[in-house]
């Protein structure tokens, strides 16, 4: 065997030019008559050195990026199958800063190993968990959840356990496990990286939960624009099925469980819980009305567990390592890690996992660099386009689910984006309203109407004379129309759609025309 060399396969590496990258790599040492053994890893995360080429070495791999093709040649030159000095060297990758300073529980295989390698999951504590709960009762398995203190990842923040709990407590001929990866936040990608960079740990996740609830069915609910992760999870799942960890008798137990990969409809609504069962099972996604929650009625009338990727993905760590480990993470109520998102107008966007706690400034400046204009950071959206605008006085509140709340804003999916002083925030919440409308599964009201009326007002308030009575008129009616979808919308799409517009209008007044914040407005709301 050659030397191993590593060239990322993850769709944003593919896109900044990875194949072309490897293909030439295989060139150069075919034409060098050097022998080498070239992996296609999941992405490190780290996009701004995308292509990021790692070579192992006797102290450990060794990375260069972003390479291009051009760059090729001289890396061989340059001797980098040995670790070689070259202007694209970045030392050795696990003492790379951005890198280093992350707590990567979750990620710790991203980039390590080759995602549909059984063998290669396995040597680095891959079915660990799986193996260590075939030892547990129902009851045990569940409690260990409960007790880790995992939330929902996907946004909404519910306790796992209390979900796996009822399910498993219920009693039906057939249940059913459904992961919900139709990611479709603007500055999310955490999900996609997971399927595609360490499919397995996924599908780990979800047998550990059909074992813990007594389902024997899932489904991995996947958006149609992710291709590649739809290949990689339906190879994972085929390879899984063949190695006896899904299927009949579970890695030679007595339980069972087949997974299966659906394709989303492209519809952002899809994202909420039961809109999605109800594309699962061929009809329109259209969200229902709860009662009856879905871990008693769910997928075909069915008690279902419903959690995103990283919360099944979070699984397998907890059962290897126990509760009180992955618990002993984080902080009050926000235990564990979350991968945070880094996007926009940034200097070094990228994937961060780090535990609850970390600050929002810590995240932009000592892992983000600054914007990558150069110019002053105004505002920040957090939690994907339903998140609020959060501005420069609530970046030192650590990252918590309570603290955010607090102020009126959400961590949602762990989406961040950034932008600088040239921002238009009254142009960005007409987007938030237009977004709302264009996506809208249209069965309620407050939503499907109150979106295409807010950008009306929007514009309206924006166009109003400053000197004129419409000005405090307009905005009157914006926020009490944010009112009425906020607490009348059916789900959250209408429901959290006010977030962005009111803090916008909160915090950046001047760009809607208006001298200051209205006073009487409550400033804790998003």
């Amino acid at each position: 065997m050659g030397v191993r060399i590593y060239v990322p396969a993850d769709t944003a590496a593919i896109a900044l030019g990875a194949d072309e990258v490897a293909e030439a790599i295989l060139a150069q040492a075919q034409q060098r008559g050097v022998s080498i053994d070239l992996v296609r890893n999941g992405s490190r995360g780290l996009f701004w050195l995308e292509p990021l080429v790692e070579v192992q070495t006797d102290a450990g791999r060794v990375a260069y990026g972003p390479v291009q093709i051009e760059d090729v040649a001289s890396l061989f030159a340059a001797n980098f199958l040995q670790g070689g000095t070259h202007a694209l060297s970045l030392g050795l990758t696990e003492e790379i800063p951005y890198l280093k300073k992350q707590d990567r529980l979750c990620f710790s295989r991203m980039g390590v190993t080759d995602p549909l390698s059984l063998s290669d999951y396995e040597a680095h504590q891959g079915y660990a968990g799986l193996r260590r709960c075939l030892h547990l009762t129902s009851t045990q398995i569940v409690q260990e959840v409960l007790d880790s203190g995992l939330r929902g990842r996907g946004g909404a923040a519910f306790p796992t356990g209390i979900k796996w709990k009822t399910v498993a407590a219920a009693t039906a001929p057939q249940k059913y496990i459904v992961c919900n990866a139709d990611e479709g936040d603007s500055g999310t990608y955490s999900d996609r990286m997971t399927m595609e960079g360490d499919p397995y740990m996924l599908i780990e996740g979800m047998t550990i939960a059909a074992i813990a609830t007594g389902a024997t069915r899932g489904y991995i609910y996947i958006r149609s624009e992710y291709p590649r992760a739809l290949t990689v999870m339906q190879s994972a799942i085929e390879q899984a099925t063949a190695a006896g960890y899904l299927g009949d008798n579970i890695a030679g137990s007595n339980y069972a469980f087949h997974l299966e990969v659906r394709k989303a409809a492209g519809s952002y609504v899809c994202g909420e819980e039961t809109a999605m069962l109800e594309s699962i099972e061929g009809k329109r996604g259209v969200v229902r009305a709860k009662p009856p929650i879905p871990a008693l009625q769910g997928l075909f009338g069915a008690p279902t567990v419903i959690n995103n990727v990283i919360s099944f993905a979070s699984v397998p760590l907890i059962l290897e390592r126990g509760a009180a480990f992955y618990k002993n993470f984080g902080l009050g109520r926000s235990t564990g890690t979350l991968p945070i998102q880094l996007t926009g107008n940034i200097r070094f966007g990228g994937l961060i996992e780090k535990a609850f706690g970390v600050t929002l400034r810590e995240l932009l400046f000592d892992f983000g660099g600054g914007s990558a204009s150069g110019r002053p950071i105004k505002a920040v959206q957090v939690g994907g386009p339903l998140g609020s605008y959060v501005p420069e006085q609530y970046w030192d509140l650590p990252f918590d689910y309570e603290a955010y709340a607090a102020v009126g804003a959400t961590l949602g999916h762990g989406g961040i984006v950034v932008h600088d002083d040239s921002a238009d925030m009254s142009k960005l919440a007409r987007y938030a309203m237009e977004f709302c409308a264009l996506e809208s599964c249209g069965k309620c009201t407050p939503c499907r109407i109150g979106s295409t009326r807010g950008v009306e007002v929007i514009e309206r308030l924006v166009q109003a004379d400053a000197n004129s009575a419409l000005k405090p008129t307009q905005e009157k009616l914006l926020r009490d129309l944010c009112n009425t979808m906020q607490y009348g919308s059916l789900c959250a799409l209408g429901g959290m759609t006010p977030n962005p517009v009111i803090s916008a209008l909160n915090y950046y007044p001047q760009d809607f025309g208006l001298a200051a914040a209205n006073p009487a407005s409550d400033q804790t709301k998003a």
